[in-house]
């Protein structure tokens, strides 16, 4: 019997879509890059989902815990923007913001009047045990200092959840814990309040998918810099009918999986990619979050870029998560992680002007 050749990756497709009333959410490491891909291109956005991540360039609250930039940074990620021992060693939202401005000014993302009139929903599990509530905190008064006023601002932390997006199936782990696959049974559908927030106005969910789940290749979006950029060969796209057939898709709501979440994701032993031991969940983040459904009553593009895991000398990421230190940087003691120029928010942002047919 012969083997069926694989086929090539299809590739992302244009259709018609409204002007920048766009959005982004994630988890964990996709939440810190949803608050860098929402600052950088905030003229796309109108709004922005967080769950369990920290304000902007966090990384480099303090430059000076080391001798080298790059061991500043993972110092700096570790022990200040997810675990601080105290409120005072938590991310300081006012020196953040400033460096936001700084940013700005320099042209390297977007101008921050943009966030006046979006709105956030950052959320905080009471029982989280990787992403300190006090830093989530801090994401939100640096968007306060930013101007995007408290009533835009849905802010929530009395849920007793673990690091985890919530979700309403039983089949998920219980929703205290701190585990992978981060997927928690709660109750409630976490990303429909996300997109409910955002939007305000939308339909109930669809009760079935109107289309399919596809794949696209990501491989044509990192060009040179593919080595470094710790992305997976293949992202995800969902496109309700109605838009496939022509109609007006409301926006695109790019969806940020957190470390250990891409399709991809395999565990390393040793420094080694140990394949045995693949983990079965890989699909899960794009398929049983719930973000097709209201997407699809509501002609939104639901947009999943993958992160993959590495353990090589270009790309130090053997979780697979997002990179909010440092990682892809060629240049680590002068990191660009976090501006128009960084090759993951280069490339998500490239997609997303694809869909739009820019």
């Amino acid at each position: 019997m012969s083997v069926p050749k694989r086929p090539e990756p299809a590739r992302l497709q244009a259709y018609n879509v409204a002007r920048n009333q766009h959005s982004v959410s994630g988890l964990s490491s996709g939440a810190f890059m949803t608050v860098q891909l929402h600052l950088a291109h905030s003229a796309s956005f109108v709004g922005a989902g967080i769950i369990a991540g920290g304000p902007y360039r966090c990384a480099e609250s303090f430059r000076n815990t080391a001798l080298l930039a790059e061991d500043a940074y993972a110092l700096n990620a570790l022990y200040i923007c997810m675990t601080p021992l105290t409120p005072k060693t938590a991310p300081n939202a006012e020196y953040l913001a400033e460096l936001a401005r700084d940013t700005a000014r320099a042209g390297r993302i977007d101008p921050l009047a943009n966030l006046a009139d979006d709105r956030l929903y950052i959320f905080t599990g009471s029982r989280d045990e990787v992403v300190s509530s006090i830093v989530v905190d801090s994401t939100r008064r640096f968007y306060e200092q930013l101007g995007v006023g408290s009533g835009q601002i849905k802010y929530i932390d009395t849920v007793p959840a673990g690091h985890s997006i919530v979700t309403n199936n039983i089949e998920d782990s219980p929703l205290g814990t701190n585990q992978p696959p981060y997927l928690n049974y709660g109750g409630f559908t976490q990303s429909h309040d996300i997109l409910e927030h955002i939007y305000g106005d939308l339909q109930p969910p669809a009760t079935g998918l109107s289309a399919a789940l596809t794949s696209f290749d990501q491989s044509e979006f990192l060009g040179d810099d593919a080595a470094c950029a710790s992305m997976g060969a293949f992202g995800y796209v969902y496109v309700p009918k109605a838009v496939q057939e022509g109609a007006t898709a409301r926006g695109v709501h790019i969806v940020l999986h957190g470390c250990k979440q891409g399709y991809s994701y395999i565990n390393y032993a040793f420094g080694r990619a140990d394949s045995a031991n693949q983990p079965p969940y890989g699909n899960r983040y794009i398929t049983t979050t719930g973000y097709n459904h209201m997407a699809d009553s509501n002609n939104i593009i639901v947009l999943y870029p993958q992160a993959t895991g590495d353990d090589d000398n270009q790309a130090q990421n053997p979780d697979g998560c997002w990179d909010w230190w440092g990682y892809t940087c060629a240049n680590p003691s002068e990191p660009d992680y976090y501006s128009k120029d960084a090759v993951q928010i280069r490339a998500i942002h490239a997609m997303l002007r694809r869909l739009c047919g820019d």
